[in-house]
C-alpha cells in the first residue's frame, strides 16, 4: 500500500464510496446500460459459491466476462426469461468501506451490501460482502473485478433476475 497522508486516505475512500454508491444507484434504477460502462475490458462479476478463491476453475453463481455481462444484460433488457418477467426491484444499501489495498493503477476495497428485493408483492433480504477491485481512470475509476459473496451462497437461491 503506498503512503498516503490521513487526508489523502480519507478523500480516496470518499471517492471511492461515491463511486460504488453510484454503481448501486443505477443497478437499482436497473440503468445497465449505464453500469457496463463502469467496467474495464478485462473485468469480471463474480459470485463466487462458499470461500473460494479459484474463480476459474470452480462452479460460481456467475463469472461474467465483458461479453458475459453483456449478454446477462441483455437478457434482463428482453424480459423473455422467467427470472426477469416481470422485473425484481431492488433497494441496495452499502456501508463499511475499507480500503484494502491501493497504489497508482488500483484501489481494492471491501464493503457491506443488504440487497431487497421485491417482487410479486413478496421481499427478500441478501447480505454480502463485497470487494471491488478499482482500476484508476483519469480523475476516476472503473471496476476491474467485483466479487459479491452472499451469506448464503451455497444455500437455496431462487429465480435472482437481477445484479448484485
Amino acid at each position: 500500500m503506498s503512503k498516503l497522508t490521513s487526508l489523502e486516505q480519507t478523500a480516496l475512500l470518499q471517492r471511492v464510496t461515491q463511486f460504488i454508491w453510484v454503481e448501486a444507484d443505477l443497478l437499482d434504477r436497473k440503468d445497465y446500460d449505464a453500469w457496463l460502462t463502469l467496467w474495464t475490458q478485462d473485468g469480471h462479476y463474480i459470485l463466487p459459491i462458499g470461500d473460494i478463491e479459484d474463480y476459474q476453475n470452480v462452479l460460481n453463481l456467475a463469472y461474467d466476462n465483458a461479453a458475459m455481462r453483456r449478454m446477462r444484460i441483455d437478457r434482463f433488457k428482453a424480459g423473455f426469461s422467467i427470472s426477469s418477467a416481470p422485473p425484481a426491484q431492488t433497494v441496495r444499501t452499502l456501508s463499511r468501506f475499507v480500503i484494502s489495498a491501493e497504489d497508482d493503477r488500483e484501489v481494492q476495497v471491501r464493503c457491506a451490501q443488504h440487497l431487497v428485493e421485491d417482487k410479486f408483492g413478496r421481499q427478500r433480504l441478501f447480505a454480502a460482502n463485497v470487494t471491488y477491485v478499482l482500476s484508476r481512470a483519469g480523475d476516476g475509476f472503473l471496476i476491474r473485478d467485483k466479487i459479491v459473496r452472499l451469506l448464503n451462497s451455497d444455500g437455496i437461491l431462487t429465480s435472482i433476475s437481477y445484479l448484485f
